[in-house]
């Protein structure tokens, strides 16, 4: 007597449910771990210009209003990059009145990219330096 054996209806109903919610649930994640890799680029952008103008403070000693980014010696086209294009990245606030205590604010937002693989999540990120931070350079992501 030979018997058949095989899957039943249900039993393949079952995993292909489980498979469609793991897929589900792990597509939101990975899109968010590429984000955040992409965004990298963004971060070795902003800590050029952060040491740019570290160095500008170092040479000038003291001064009030931000540099421009000629200024501190970095030409539009070193910050282009896959994700990022120059167009991102504005150093929106600089000064330095007391030597080795620079502030800063750099923004780079993804939104002003020309690329086509641009970030979605965060729209923006920025690098802080200030008293308040204890004029350790800290990123925080915008919204």
């Amino acid at each position: 007597m030979k018997s058949n054996r095989a899957f039943t209806m249900v039993e393949l109903m079952v995993v292909v449910l489980i498979v469609g919610i793991l897929a589900a649930v792990a597509v939101p994640l990975m899109s968010g771990r590429v984000d955040g890799s992409k965004w990298s680029e963004g971060k070795a952008a902003m800590g050029t210009i952060a040491s740019a103008v570290r160095a500008y403070a170092a040479e000038k000693g003291t001064f009030a209003s931000p540099p421009t980014l000629a200024e501190i010696g970095i030409s539009a086209a070193e910050l282009d990059g896959t994700y990022f294009s120059n167009a991102c990245y504005a150093l929106t606030s600089a000064s330095c009145s007391t030597p080795g205590q620079v502030n800063f604010v750099i923004t780079c937002t993804a939104g002003s990219s020309t690329r086509s693989s641009k970030p979605t999540r965060p729209a923006s990120m920025t690098l802080t330096s200030n008293a308040a931070n204890n004029y350790v350079a800290t990123f925080a992501e915008g919204s």
